[in-house]
């Protein structure tokens, strides 16, 4: 896909997707169920994520995906052309995520990818101490807040002063669920001091990252005022 153009290929091609599925979501969930049905190992992956998460089975987590979640698209490409990033993020109203994904073959005709997992920086996991393993402590669809590092100078005159926060990095994805920011600050308060409701999130100059616009002056966070997610 590197050689697309990143507006009239990749990002019309979005657009096709997030039509077909408000239009034919029938249509849609007998194409993921049909996929699935040939992959006895992502069938049942599938299956027990619908078991952990409150489905009453397989064919209930498809009806949720194709006519309750919001859509968004993930773009798994091999050589990120430039200009693509920042085609997603000004385009399009749902979230948008772009995946590098290199591919490097042996003499054996052996393979080794190279990528960046999907919403690495995403933490919702902890360690269960029954059995050792990692469990998730937090859906990341309920993920509401993104926490910013602040020293005092640009925390006085942009996050207090401004009502805005700029040059942040948000995934795709997650930008749509985003209702509030708060502020850490760093040395010497180390602390989440405080925190602002979100009025919109837009690109921030020619880059891929965005300004967040407050919906109203930051509050101070009391000790128990809100748990951060």
């Amino acid at each position: 896909m590197a050689s697309h153009d990143p507006l009239r290929h990749i990002a019309v091609q979005i657009l096709q997707f997030s039509l077909s599925l408000q239009h034919e979501p029938l249509h849609t969930k007998k194409v993921l169920y049909g996929v699935l049905d040939a992959s006895h190992a992502a069938k049942t992956r599938c299956a027990q994520y619908a078991t952990t998460h409150d489905f009453r089975n397989l064919d209930h987590l498809l009806a949720h995906l194709v006519s309750v979640a919001p859509f968004a698209a993930l773009v798994i490409i091999d050589e990120m052309p430039e200009g693509l990033e920042s085609v997603l993020t000004r385009s399009f109203q749902f979230g948008v995520e772009a995946l590098e994904l290199g591919k490097y073959e042996g003499p054996e005709g052996k393979c080794i990818y190279q990528f960046t997992p999907f919403l690495a920086d995403v933490d919702v996991s902890a360690h269960d101490r029954t059995d050792g393993k990692l469990t998730p402590t937090i859906d990341s669809a309920d993920i509401d807040t993104v926490v910013i590092p602040a020293k005092t100078e640009g925390f006085n005159d942009v996050f207090l002063g401004e009502g805005r926060w700029h040059a942040v990095r948000i995934h795709g994805t997650m930008r749509p669920q985003i209702r509030y920011i708060a502020a850490y600050q760093v040395a010497p308060i180390q602390a989440i001091t405080h925190i602002a409701p979100v009025k919109s999130i837009e690109p921030w100059n020619d880059t891929n990252k965005v300004v967040i616009n407050f919906a109203e002056p930051a509050n101070l966070c009391g000790n128990a005022a809100r748990t951060i997610r």
